[in-house]
């Protein structure tokens, strides 16, 4: 039997974590995620939506690209699998990136297959297929891939990813939970950045530990932050000099 998401649960995610089940109507900036692994294809969309962040180079969009996939990619599907118990199919040849002009540009994701499925008896083992699915099987084969287009070191790739995870599990996806599930969210936050091997990332090791580190206090802002260590390359996009991200390895910083 096909399991899906309920209309309450579907409403959620299409209101609130970048789920789409309509293809844009102007087509011009969607692209099936397949045909970001194939190198014309995939540079040709990038010179598309360059101008949409202001970006001067391949390897800036690549960047500021990837933030916006890794984010419709993992939002919905966290979201789905530490508040409901559901797996969604987010797989790269089952993903659409749905965008039409807007400002500021933020892309929606399309599952063509909106069937889900469900812990029955191990969710450890569910729950490790549900990231495989996230991350081995769509994110690090499009790193992958605009690293060899543009340049950039997958290292930025995947911390501009582990910014995103931090941000889904310690604030976003905890609204409005029960204490019951705020455990669990809490034990799949741990377990992805923490715990999970680097088979379930397409990588040799879990490629997000190095960058979910405890956060800081800096005088650049009134909470803690996480200090990137990489540099995402925003900058580049400002008419302002030394118009960094607060969190920058290039601010210099009173030790």
């Amino acid at each position: 039997m096909s399991l899906t998401l309920s209309a309450e649960e579907s409403s959620v995610l299409l209101r609130d974590y970048r789920l789409t089940i309509e293809p844009a109507v102007d087509a011009t900036y969607s692209i099936c995620a397949q045909s970001l692994l194939d190198t014309e294809q995939a540079l040709d969309y990038l010179q598309k939506i360059a101008h949409f962040f202001h970006s001067p180079s391949t390897l800036v969009t690549a960047s500021l690209f990837a933030k916006r996939y890794s984010v419709l990619t993992m939002a919905s599907a966290f979201y789905a699998m530490s508040r409901y118990d559901k797996g969604l199919q987010c797989g790269i040849e089952n993903t659409w990136v749905e965008a039409e002009y807007a400002k500021p540009w933020l892309p929606n994701i399309r599952l063509i297959d909106s069937t889900v499925s469900k812990p029955i008896e191990d969710r450890e083992k569910w729950r490790d297929e549900v990231l495989r699915e996230i991350f081995a099987n769509n994110l690090a084969k499009v790193w992958q891939s605009l690293a060899k287009i543009s340049k950039i070191p997958k290292s930025i790739l995947w911390e501009n990813t582990a910014i995103y995870v931090n941000w889904l599990y310690e604030t976003k996806i905890r609204e409005g939970a029960s204490e019951q599930e705020k455990v669990r969210i809490q034990e799949d936050y741990h377990y992805t950045v923490n715990l999970a091997p680097g088979t379930l990332f397409g990588e040799r090791k879990n490629p997000l530990t190095n960058y979910c580190g405890p956060k800081v206090t800096i005088k650049e802002s009134e909470q803690p932050v996480r200090l990137r260590k990489t540099c995402c390359f925003y900058y580049h996009t400002s008419d302002e000099a030394n118009d960094y991200c607060i969190s920058c390895p290039k601010i210099k910083r009173q030790s």
